[in-house]
């Protein structure tokens, strides 16, 4: 067994994301075991960029509320208890609305080269504005 009693905060990467997300690993896995999770926490208007997973994504929502889009418009309005399944493949985001924190437990099984995650471009202002007044299929 090992007890894990904290883990470092990291501000994630500017070039994954827009506003101020924050991390807390929760597993790194090492061989044989493939799934990575971690704490993610986003502020106000915060948002990750689009990006797809080989083998899909979970997402627990732990705290506040936030949104999870697709490439063909449906957004999810989700809040704490809360779970999003991205299936494999499927280009999204998620982030926080933009008057409220969101905070999800994220969770990916990864490939034989890593996480198994392609990053892809920002989500634009007008995109995120769509989904936060629900013109895009909420």
């Amino acid at each position: 067994m090992e007890h894990v009693t904290s883990t470092p905060t990291v501000k994630a990467p500017a070039e994954r994301f827009t506003g101020d997300v924050y991390l807390n690993p929760i597993e790194t896995p090492t061989d044989p075991a493939r799934l990575a999770s971690a704490l993610v926490r986003f502020t106000p208007g915060a948002r990750t960029n689009w990006h797809s997973h080989a083998n899909g994504q979970t997402l627990y929502i732990t705290d506040g509320t936030g949104l999870v889009g697709t490439r063909d418009g449906n957004v999810a309005h989700v809040s704490a208890g809360q779970t999003v399944k991205c299936p494999p493949g499927e280009e999204h985001w998620h982030g926080a609305t933009d008057a409220t924190l969101m905070a999800h437990i994220a969770m990916v099984v990864g490939d034989t080269d890593g996480d198994g995650t392609t990053w892809l471009e920002p989500v634009t202002d007008e995109q995120y504005t769509h989904a936060l007044i629900g013109k895009n299929g909420s």
